[in-house]
C-alpha cells in the first residue's frame, strides 16, 4: 500500500504540479506548441470578428468590432500571462489551456450575431471564460509571498467583476449591451495598468516582459497578418479574375507586408525597458496594433471586390487607411518602450517623425478616396517612407564611421 501511494504521489508530482509561484518564472524559455495552439484558437475568434466587420463597415459595425475584439484580446493576455507567470510543462498546463479553448470555441461561434440574437449567448459565454480565468489566477495566488498579495488580489477581483458584468449584460438590449462591453474593456485595461504601475518592486520585476512574452506577442501579430491575405483571397474568390482585380489584390498583399515590416523592423522582437511604465505601455500598445491589422484585412475584402470602381467606397477607404495609420502610430508607441529607443535616439526620433507624417497622410488619402489601385499604391508608398528614412540614416551613419576612424 505504501509503495502504491508513493507511486501515485510521484506520478502526480510529475504530471500535475502546483502553479509556479510569483517571481519564479524562468526568464528565458522557448514558446511551446501548446501556447501556439492556444494562440491559433484565439486568432480564429479575431478572424470571426474581422469577417463580421468586412460585411458591415458602418459605425455600429466598428463599435461591435472594437467591443468584441477588446474582450477577446484581454482574455488572450490573461491566459498568456497566467502561463508565463505560473505555468509549467505538465498535464495541469494542458488542462488549463484546454479548459479555456473549450469556452473560446462557442464564444467564436456567437461573434457573427453579436449585435443581434446571439449577443446574450456571447455575453454569458464570455462571462464563463472570465470566471475561469479568475479561478486560475486565484489558484495561482494561493501561498503568495506578501509582496505579491495585493497585486494578485486586485487582479483576481477585477477579472471576477468583469465576469459578473458580462453575465449581467446578457439581459440588456443589444445597443446597451455593446456599450457595456466597450466601457468594460476600458475599465479593465485601466485597472490592468494600475495594478502594474502600483505593484511592489518585486511584483514589477515578476511582471516585466520576458523573451517568451515578446515572442508570443510577435507571433500573434504574424498570425493576424495572415488575415490580410485571407481578406485578399476572399475578395479575389468572390469576383471574376481580371487585370484590375488581380492588381488590387496583389497591392493589398504588399500593404499587409508593409504592416509586417513596419512592426518587425522598428519594434518587434525587441526587449522593452524593465520599468512598470514601459511594461504597461508595451503590452497595451499591442491592442490597437493587432486590432488595426485585423481591420485592414477586413477592408481588403471590399477593396478587391470593387477593384473596378472609379473611387474607393468611403467605409473601405477609412477602414484600410485608418488601420494603416494606427499601425504606424501604435508601432511607435511600442518602440518608445524599448531599450533601443534611448540607445539609438537619432534613429527612433526620425522614425517617430516620419511615421507620424505617414499616418497623417494615410488619413488624407482616405478622405481623397482614389480608385482602389491608387489607394493601395498610395498606402505602399506611405508605409515605405519611415523604412526608407531609416535605411538612409543608417547608410549615412555607416559612411561617417570610416571617416571618423580615419580622423
Amino acid at each position: 500500500m505504501t509503495a502504491e501511494r508513493t507511486f501515485w504521489s510521484r506520478l502526480r508530482s510529475q504530471l500535475w504540479q502546483p502553479p509556479r509561484p510569483h517571481g519564479e518564472q524562468p526568464r528565458e524559455r522557448v514558446v511551446g506548441p501548446l501556447e501556439l495552439f492556444y494562440d491559433l484558437v484565439v486568432v480564429v475568434l479575431v478572424a470571426q470578428a474581422a469577417h463580421h466587420l468586412a460585411g458591415e463597415l458602418t459605425w455600429p459595425g466598428f463599435g461591435q468590432y472594437a467591443a468584441v475584439f477588446g474582450l477577446v484580446w484581454i482574455a488572450w493576455v490573461n491566459g498568456s500571462l497566467h502561463h508565463e507567470l505560473h505555468g509549467r510543462e505538465d498535464a495541469r498546463a494542458r488542462s488549463t489551456f484546454l479548459l479555456q479553448i473549450l469556452v473560446l470555441v462557442p464564444l467564436g461561434a456567437f461573434i457573427p450575431g453579436v449585435g443581434g440574437g446571439r449577443g446574450a449567448a456571447f455575453a454569458v459565454t464570455a462571462s464563463v471564460l472570465f470566471a475561469v480565468l479568475a479561478g486560475l489566477w486565484l489558484l495561482a495566488a494561493r501561498g503568495d509571498r506578501p509582496e505579491y498579495r495585493r497585486s494578485s488580489r486586485l487582479f483576481v477581483t477585477g477579472t471576477l467583476v468583469c465576469a459578473l458584468v458580462l453575465g449581467a449584460s446578457a439581459v440588456l438590449p443589444a445597443a446597451a449591451r455593446l456599450w457595456t462591453w466597450g466601457l468594460l474593456d476600458l475599465a479593465y485595461l485601466t485597472g490592468f495598468a494600475a495594478v502594474i504601475l502600483r505593484a511592489t518592486p518585486a511584483a514589477t520585476v515578476a511582471l516585466s516582459v520576458t523573451d517568451a512574452l515578446i515572442e508570443r506577442f510577435g507571433l500573434l501579430i504574424i498570425i493576424v497578418l495572415g488575415e490580410t491575405v485571407t481578406g485578399v483571397v476572399t475578395g479575389l474568390a468572390a469576383e471574376p479574375v481580371s487585370v484590375p482585380t488581380l492588381t488590387v489584390a496583389l497591392l493589398c498583399v504588399v500593404v499587409g507586408f508593409g504592416a509586417w515590416w513596419t512592426y518587425f523592423d522598428f519594434a518587434g522582437h525587441r526587449e522593452p525597458r524593465t520599468t512598470a511604465a514601459a511594461t504597461t505601455q508595451w503590452m497595451l500598445a499591442h491592442l490597437p496594433l493587432t486590432a488595426a491589422v485585423a481591420a485592414m484585412g477586413a477592408a481588403m475584402v471590399g477593396l478587391v471586390e470593387h477593384a473596378h470602381a472609379a473611387r474607393t467606397d468611403p467605409a473601405t477607404a477609412w477602414t484600410l487607411c485608418g488601420g494603416t495609420a494606427v499601425v504606424l502610430v501604435s508601432t511607435m508607441l511600442v518602440a518608445r518602450t524599448l531599450a533601443d529607443w534611448r540607445r539609438k535616439r537619432d534613429l527612433y526620433r526620425l522614425l517617430a517623425r516620419t511615421s507620424a507624417a505617414a499616418a497623417a497622410a494615410c488619413l488624407v488619402l482616405a478622405a481623397a478616396r482614389p480608385a482602389p489601385a491608387l489607394l493601395g499604391l498610395g498606402l505602399i508608398v506611405l508605409l515605405s517612407v519611415p523604412w526608407s528614412a531609416a535605411v538612409a540614416q543608417r547608410v549615412r551613419a555607416a559612411e561617417d564611421a570610416p571617416a571618423l576612424s580615419g580622423d
